[in-house]
């Protein structure tokens, strides 16, 4: 689902320069859960950026189902993110307007889906993350944990292929942050998603199919999933 090869970013220029990232490859597959590691400043959140097509590339190539989004200009990537893509923040970032449903309607509304559809659509999405029964709640009256599967309902309007996430448990319990992994993995598995999880948290690494670390804008070491296991 995407393919990094060579990919730099830098910030600056001249003496002020900052390399972020130190040409990266990187492959990630329909079904598996990738989890990015790295210290503060390492360039794991600029490298989920440019996969979301958030931030353009200095150079390098990263192809979404084979699409070359390095250069293409940025009228055309909004499209590829509306597409391509949900996001979840560790913050959460919901509307605190709207409620629970709401949220998830304004997603649906910019895939083109409105109306009855989009109401249907979204509280079938909540009640897939279990919360049928929060539907008319606003984010104030919501636990962490809630706020959480109320962005990954809202993350999965429009049936996105790859799900992009920037620590997304760093906020929650151990018990909301495993509720959390567990419906990424079932993600992975059962809807062959590509699922990308930036983190800190050690709480959740057993659920990775594929660790990378990313140290000084490179990536220093791969565990794979039999490695993660042990």
């Amino acid at each position: 689902m995407i393919e990094i090869r060579n990919l730099v970013k830098t910030y600056g220029t001249g003496n002020a320069v900052v390399h972020a990232l130190k040409g990266v490859d990187l492959d990630v597959a329909a079904g598996e859960i990738l989890m990015l590691m790295g210290p503060s400043g390492s360039g794991k959140t600029t490298l989920l950026s440019i996969m979301g097509c958030i931030l353009q590339a200095t150079s390098g190539s990263v192809k979404i189902d084979g699409r070359e989004t390095v250069g293409i200009g940025e009228k055309h990537l909004p499209k590829i993110r509306l597409e391509h893509f949900g996001f979840i923040f560790q913050g959460f970032n919901l509307f605190p307007a709207l409620t629970a449903q709401g949220n998830v309607e304004v997603m649906l509304n910019l895939k083109g889906i409105s109306g009855g559809k989009a109401h249907r659509r979204s509280q079938e999405l909540l009640e897939h993350v279990g919360l049928g029964d929060k539907l008319r709640s606003y984010p104030a009256d919501l636990s962490g944990g809630q706020k959480q599967r109320v962005a990954i309902a809202r993350a999965l309007a429009g049936d996105p292929p790859i799900i992009l996430a920037d620590e997304p448990t760093a906020a929650l319990d151990t018990h909301s942050g495993q509720t959390v992994m567990e419906l990424l993995t079932g993600l992975a598995r059962a809807r062959g998603r590509a699922i990308v999880v930036v983190t800190h948290d050690s709480r959740v690494l057993h659920y990775a199919d594929r660790i990378v670390r990313v140290e000084d804008g490179e990536i220093s070491t791969q565990l794979e999933e039999e490695e993660v296991a042990a």
